[in-house]
């Protein structure tokens, strides 16, 4: 006979916290001289939101969490900087999302001011990771690229 054990408590749900948050390009160049162009990423469609919850490689690129191109769950992805623009604090209470980040080097903060600290510089770094990439190659024409259809963003 077994006796009655207390049930379980459920699993507390992940602290609430700040993020950086970025969208991939809506175009990249790609190929030889970058004279190629192709809408987002492998995995993830162009303007696609991502949380990013740390880095690898430097900055040059970023553990992010996201909806990839045909799936409605959550992956966890490396995507180079240079394919994230608009990067943004943004306070997460999506459990999806933080359980997902908590068990790696998760980054994240209660305080607002330092993800807030963090979108400009990262914004700075990805912009220049795109323009140094093809230092002495033209753009092709017409270009899809995000400098070229964000003109001073």
């Amino acid at each position: 006979m077994s006796t009655p054990t207390e049930p379980d408590e459920p699993p507390q749900p992940p602290e609430p916290c700040w993020m950086l948050v970025a969208n991939v390009v809506e175009w990249r160049r790609c190929g030889e001289g970058g004279q190629g162009q192709r809408p987002g990423t492998k995995t993830f469609k162009g303007g696609a939101k991502l949380y990013v919850y740390g880095f690898a490689d430097g900055r040059d690129v970023c553990k992010v969490v996201g909806r990839p191109r045909n799936s409605p769950r959550y992956v966890e992805a490396h995507v180079h900087t240079r394919h994230l623009h608009t990067f943004r604090p943004k306070f997460v209470r999506s459990p999806v999302v933080l359980r997902t980040t908590e068990w790696s080097h998760f980054w994240g903060s209660t305080a607002e001011a330092d993800a807030a600290q963090a979108a400009p510089f990262m914004d700075r770094h990805a912009r220049a990771l795109r323009s140094e990439r093809w230092l002495d190659w033209h753009h092709p024409q017409p270009c899809l690229c995000h400098e070229c259809l964000n003109p001073g963003r």
